[in-house]
């Protein structure tokens, strides 16, 4: 490979979320254990984007910034190059991280009091944008089966009808269960919401990371008149690139986009800061051979991870990953309640994941493992697990 995939960057020092959120959950957690959590890789950025960063340094003046021309058709360029989707410029909103955007597309299409439609177990930031928007929080849960994931399509039917719920928050692909929704699917949520005119919000950050025997299809591709929809993107997830709080949110109706604007800057929301704008724009358009051998990583520790689990933990059900870097976990077959599963693996396992039911009910018993790291990293983090969860046969 050309890049590198497998030095590990000690974080400790370098403020990161996850680190410093595991030493808080275990102040005993010995050297060496990296946390397998939050969605940030345990990979350095490509280096084309961080000699492009140096060299913009060189020459900048650090002032208040604003999207270019150009770096708006990058943006376009990208989006129609990797998912077929041809939008205009002036579709684009950019704000700083897709939680932002999603806090806002709330408050914008939706009334206090409203239902907020969201399939779980999901991403749990969507719980706290429809509660602290004073909204109802109305869950469509997935059906589970063999392994995966699908909609319930008379749910949504039924839920969707109810004149009080009037948005969705949608996942694609989905977080934390690894679906990539297929363009049948997606025809039907779409054909659902505008029939009963539920305005829909898609989350797509994780678009990028499509797995082989896979293909991503945006939202706005099965929308006859995009309208009632935002939809949201980012090179965050795709290129490590969180720190750098810049998405590019798509709404192409020109009232709600308006809208929306109106909203960000009632709370005087501003748009990303000028290096996030440059890292984006650097990532979308010199950075994409170091994308395709991410994803042969990415694919040779999904199998790996697999086949240890078949081999010495078999009780363990490993949902199928189409999409994302976050491998979704069953652990109910051993019983164990949500505290003394969180328990056995923070202090036994020395596991940091993120733990099922902060996804909601319908996660409780699960594990969310976050396989972007070295596959050393990983495989130690399994043996771990393995080596913890042998203690406990007989409870």
């Amino acid at each position: 490979m050309k890049y590198d995939f497998e030095t590990l960057v000690d974080r400790w020092e370098q403020g990161s979320a996850k680190w410093n959120a595991m030493k808080a959950i275990n102040p005993e957690v010995p050297d060496g254990i990296v946390p397998l959590s939050v969605a940030d890789m345990e990979f350095k950025n490509p280096p084309e984007l961080l000699e492009g960063l140096k060299a913009y340094l060189d020459e900048v003046v650090l002032g208040y910034p604003a999207p270019t021309e150009t770096f708006r058709q990058v943006v376009v360029d990208w989006i129609e190059r990797r998912y077929g989707w041809s939008i205009q410029k002036d579709w684009l909103v950019f704000t700083q991280g897709v939680v932002t955007a999603f806090f806002h597309g709330v408050r914008c299409f939706s009334k206090e009091g409203d239902g907020v439609i969201v399939m779980t177990p999901v991403y749990y930031p969507f719980f706290g944008a429809v509660k602290q928007g004073k909204r109802e929080l109305v869950t469509c849960p997935l059906h589970y089966e063999n392994h995966t994931y699908t909609i319930d399509f008379a749910l949504l039917e039924e839920l969707a009808a109810n004149p009080k719920n009037t948005a969705m928050i949608f996942c694609n692909p989905h977080n934390p269960v690894g679906r990539v929704w297929t363009k049948e699917e997606l025809k039907k949520v779409y054909d659902i919401c505008k029939k009963h005119k539920v305005f829909l919000i898609s989350d797509e950050i994780h678009c990028d990371l499509i797995l082989p025997g896979h293909h991503f299809t945006p939202m706005a591709a099965v929308a006859e008149e995009p309208e009632q929809l935002m939809v949201c993107y980012a090179p965050s997830k795709t290129f490590n690139l969180a720190g750098m709080q810049t998405s590019c949110i798509v709404i192409p109706n020109e009232r709600e986009r308006e809208q929306f604007a109106a909203s960000m800057a009632e709370t005087a929301q501003h748009g990303p800061g000028i290096l996030g704008l440059k890292a984006c724009e650097i990532a979308y358009t010199q950075c994409d051979a170091w994308l395709d051998e991410l994803l042969a990583v990415l694919e040779e520790n999904r199998r790996a991870l697999k086949a240890f689990m078949e081999e010495k933990l078999p009780k363990i059900a490993v949902i199928d990953l189409e999409g994302t870097y976050l491998q979704w976990l069953d652990l109910r077959a051993y019983g164990f309640s949500k505290e003394k599963l969180e328990e056995i693996m923070t202090k036994e396992a020395f596991l940091f994941l993120d733990e099922g039911y902060l996804f909601g009910d319908e996660g409780i018993g699960f594990e969310r493992v976050n396989i972007a790291c070295p596959k050393k990293v990983l495989m130690e983090a399994l043996e771990r697990l393995y080596e913890a969860l042998k203690k406990h046969e007989n409870d």
